[in-house]
């Protein structure tokens, strides 16, 4: 059945995102709207502002769906990641509707993003196992199976080295380290080596800001599975989470 529209919000450590997404072509029905992540981001400063960006976007009153850079287990935040510490613990799907008014299902950004790959962008219609990572202020993942989300896998918190992946991989680790392209390149090989080594995943979606400019390292990067850079870039959180929460109200 076809889905139609639905609403996406995308929490990330700098700003909050959303947009109505057209979810027969997997893109923004209208402009986003974009507002500056608050400092700090409580639970209850993010969610004013979230609230901010439905208001201001016109949203029906219904479902939305909504990122966080965070292991969401049954609505509650387990981890948190580029927000504030006050999150663990919060059962952020009652705090949602109590600053919004609206039902939201809540979801893990990469799993999101690798999501509306997965159904809309670079690994639509790939078959087996798909690999998201984004590869930003840390090493996102989404691990999907024939097109089904393996939720909060959190790949980017395996060790490497002696160290924690990404703090060793990710193009935030790149920018301040003033890695070359190639040096960083040989970093990220030994990530994705240990991890095929882990999974074996029939392909690895790279995103991330890097992405941008993978004419620079995606032919430097030494790994067994077949790679290509992810479809739907900066969209694909607000994209996924709004696939997922028009597919929980078509289960309701």
């Amino acid at each position: 059945m076809a889905l139609g529209f639905g609403f996406g919000v995308d929490v990330g450590g700098s700003g909050i995102k959303g947009a109505p997404v057209d979810l027969t072509r997997g893109a923004f029905a209208t402009e986003r709207v974009r507002h500056r992540t608050p400092q700090p981001a409580t639970p209850e400063a993010v969610c004013d502002v979230v609230a901010r960006v439905l208001d201001e976007a016109g949203v029906p009153e219904g479902r939305f769906g909504m990122t966080l850079p965070a292991v969401v287990l049954q609505g509650v935040v387990r981890t948190a990641a580029n927000i504030d510490d006050a999150w663990i613990g919060t059962d952020v799907v009652a705090l949602v509707a109590e600053r919004t008014g609206r039902q939201v299902t809540v979801v893990n950004d990469a799993d999101a993003a690798g999501l509306a790959e997965a159904r809309y962008g670079a690994a639509r219609g790939v078959a087996g196992t798909v690999l998201v990572l984004t590869l930003g202020t840390g090493i996102g993942s989404a691990l999907l199976r024939d097109g089904r989300l393996v939720p909060n896998t959190e790949l980017g918190h395996l060790e490497l080295h002696g160290h924690v992946a990404e703090t060793r991989a990710s193009g935030a680790v790149r920018e301040r380290e003033e890695l070359t392209w190639e040096q960083w390149a040989e970093r990220l090989s030994a990530y994705l080596q240990h991890v095929d080594r882990l999974l074996w995943p029939d392909l690895v979606l790279l995103g991330g800001g890097v992405s941008r400019k993978s004419e620079k390292w995606l032919h430097l990067v030494d790994a067994r599975p077949p790679l290509r850079t992810t479809e739907l870039l900066n969209d694909a959180g607000v994209i996924g989470a709004a696939l997922l929460a028009a597919e929980a109200d078509e289960r309701a």
